[in-house]
């Protein structure tokens, strides 16, 4: 449906506009995540083992990501940066420099390919909205879920918002399940056990993380 050669948001198409492919290759700047993980542990003299046991990552797993050879869920990211108390932003996204960002659609940064701790099976592809702005608390993205990979919850430290923008997607947590559909939402809190794919083969969202 459109309006004067407007899309609107009861036209399909608009949602392909909104998110377009996320499924892509990333590019070498997604790989910069291990290079500041390392850098920060470094940085504050920690081991591999420590962190191990601040985490409960195993310390092959935690050198993968440190080499970009696993690109870890944002979850997993969010207990590596409270282990190297270190802003979950700065870690994810880099340190931005501006007091606020208004972002265009051809300017959203990166395309991140997020998989299980075994490192087998991509879950995830996100895009970071807003990573210029400096001292941030939240962290908004745009993800395109998979289907659940492993019945492997998610929990940690923080608050989520989600929002459906394409698909239908399976949220489990508190040992309900739901399937939310274009428009719905989800806020909780994330020390809840969770985990959120798509149903079907594929569906976008707008997901929110206040880091806490």
């Amino acid at each position: 449906m459109e309006t004067g050669g407007r899309k609107t948001i009861a036209d399909i198409d608009f949602f392909e506009d909104l998110t377009g492919e996320l499924a892509c290759p990333a590019p070498p700047e997604a790989e910069s995540i291990g290079g500041r993980i390392r850098a920060v542990r470094e940085a504050q003299g920690l081991g591999l083992e420590e962190i191990s046991r601040l985490t409960g990552f195993e310390v092959g797993y935690l050198a993968k990501v440190e080499a970009g050879e696993i690109q870890p869920p944002l979850g997993e990211l969010m207990r590596l940066s409270r282990a190297l108390r270190s802003a979950f932003g700065a870690i994810v996204s880099g340190t931005g420099e501006k007091p606020y960002a208004v972002t265009r659609v051809h300017e959203r940064r990166v395309v991140q390919r997020s998989a299980g701790q075994a490192g087998k099976r991509h879950l995830y592809s996100y895009r970071s909205l807003a990573p210029e702005v400096k001292g941030r608390h939240m962290e908004a993205f745009l993800v395109q879920l998979g289907p659940a990979a492993e019945p492997e919850s998610s929990f940690h430290e923080g608050e989520e918002f989600v929002f459906v923008l394409e698909g239908t997607v399976r949220l489990e947590i508190g040992g309900e399940r739901f399937d939310l559909e274009p428009g719905d939402s989800a806020y909780y809190l994330s020390t809840t056990p969770h985990q959120i794919s798509a149903r079907d083969e594929r569906a976008t969202i707008l997901a929110v993380l206040y880091p806490a």
